[in-house]
């Protein structure tokens, strides 16, 4: 019965000391080869200061920047009519107005290349790059004869605009470098520089013409240009390590973008909005004149409007770090929206004032508005160029194609109640759209409501 009961002998303390030890080396080498498969990089670290003294430097340098090319950019409503009664008489002027378009339109267009070359690390030689073709632009500009549509617009909208599309993004996303809580404040701070920009030069422009002529008036005032470039670049620090330096990470995927509904319905709400928010800023000085306001009253209405915008970007943004920046997107896209149907109410000189300062601070506040919406999107600083690069090009035809649309809906009879009609819808659109961002954003996001 013994024979029949089989025993197993247990294993010698070799065999069990070398059992444990290969069972050992698998449990411990497995899980770092899938870890090591699964995790892949380790994420890069960013640090943001959120404030210093570099930082507020950086806000100023940025400020000089778009003071001296955004703002100047601005000033095309004063060139339209000079070249209208003056120095193009040969070309009509919705064939003149193509050159303001187009070079309003190259700060949006220019958007994926700008911010591809400045998520790799190249924002000062985005800022020298630019500001070289901008300074030559805004002076061979001068060198532009009388009637020579094309010289004119080479210099002034593919030159100038060129150049302000490579400075544009870089000076705006600079912020993410070095603020996180004051982001809106800090974007409001520096676009308020296009706002004083695009109230000094317009008011400069209109002395100097009359008294020294295009050529000279045009080289007076780019003589600003050069030294505020210069200042700027050498004020601005970039925190973020050229590409090279960065620890390796995956090819950033700009397809996953088309398939992210907040910044989707954020990119289709931002179209939306420049549709119709120039308006205003184009047409309210005609629509003073041919309303019975005085004329010189009217002219300075698109400096108030503008100098309004510099204070209102300001405070607005810093709302947008209180409150959070869709928040305060869907504010101020509906008062512009309704704001543009205030235009249909001017008919003395103190309602263009007040309907000017009114929708010059809420135009303004959203414009600064999107960079703060468009980086909160982004899923890290390494992105934020890339993001707001695309939503900027997606969104140029809009700029391309509002003034001619406005333009042909008011036809030559002056039918105002259809372009403004038109404006004011995509704009009420926009808000509509930006509020779906919002809930999207939540959803997306571990963030409090109040806040997104």
């Amino acid at each position: 019965m013994a024979s029949s009961q089989t025993t197993t002998e247990p294993p010698s303390r070799a065999e069990s000391e070398h059992k444990i030890d290969v069972n050992a080396v698998v449990a411990q080498s497995k899980p770092e080869t899938d870890s090591a498969v699964e995790k892949g990089p380790e994420p890069f670290e960013f640090e943001v200061p959120d404030g210093g003294f570099e930082a507020w430097m950086t806000v100023a340098g940025a400020w000089l920047t778009l003071f001296s090319t955004f703002g100047f950019a601005f000033t095309f409503g004063v060139y339209e009519d000079y070249y209208v009664r003056f120095y193009l008489r040969n070309h009509t002027p919705s064939s003149i107005a193509w050159i303001g378009s187009f070079q309003l339109m190259m700060p949006f267009f220019c958007g994926p290349v700008a911010g591809k070359i400045f998520d790799d690390g190249g924002f000062h030689a985005l800022e020298i790059t630019g500001g070289v073709i901008f300074t030559l632009s805004s002076f061979l500009l001068s060198l532009a004869k009388p009637n020579q549509y094309y010289q004119i617009f080479l210099a002034q909208g593919v030159g100038m605009g060129l150049g302000v599309g490579l400075i544009f993004l870089p000076s705006l996303s600079i912020v993410v470098h070095h603020f996180k809580k004051h982001r809106g404040l800090a974007s409001g701070v520096i676009m308020s520089g296009t706002s004083v920009g695009a109230t000094l030069f317009p008011i400069m422009l209109n002395h100097l013409l009359p008294k020294v002529g295009f050529a000279r008036a045009v080289r007076y005032s780019s003589a600003i240009i050069p030294p505020c470039l210069v200042v700027g670049n050498l004020m601005m620090k970039t925190r973020l390590p050229p590409k090279s330096k960065r620890p390796p990470q995956p090819p950033l995927d700009i397809k996953s973008f088309f398939t992210d509904p907040p910044y989707m319905t954020g990119v289709l709400a931002m179209l939306l909005g420049l549709l119709g928010l120039f308006f205003p800023a184009i047409y309210i000085q005609l629509f003073g004149v041919t309303h019975n306001v005085d004329p010189t009253l009217s002219f300075y209405s698109i400096s108030v409007l503008n100098a309004a915008g510099a204070v209102v970007r300001v405070v607005g943004n810093h709302w947008a770090d209180v409150y959070g920046p869709f928040n305060a997107m869907i504010l101020c896209s509906t008062f512009s929206g309704a704001l543009i149907w205030a235009v249909l109410g001017i008919n003395n000189g103190a309602s263009l004032m007040v309907v000017s300062i009114l929708y010059g601070g809420c135009s303004s506040a959203w414009l600064a508005l999107t960079f703060p919406s468009f980086a909160s999107l982004a899923k890290g600083p390494e992105e934020v160029g890339a993001r707001l690069g695309v939503a900027l090009f997606l969104t140029s035809f809009a700029v391309l194609g509002s003034a001619p649309i406005q333009g042909s809906l008011l036809t030559d009879f002056f039918r105002w109640i259809h372009p403004v009609a038109f404006s004011a819808s995509t704009v009420f659109a926009c808000a509509l759209c930006f509020l779906v961002t919002r809930t999207l954003f939540l959803r997306t996001r571990k963030i409090e409501g109040w806040r997104a």
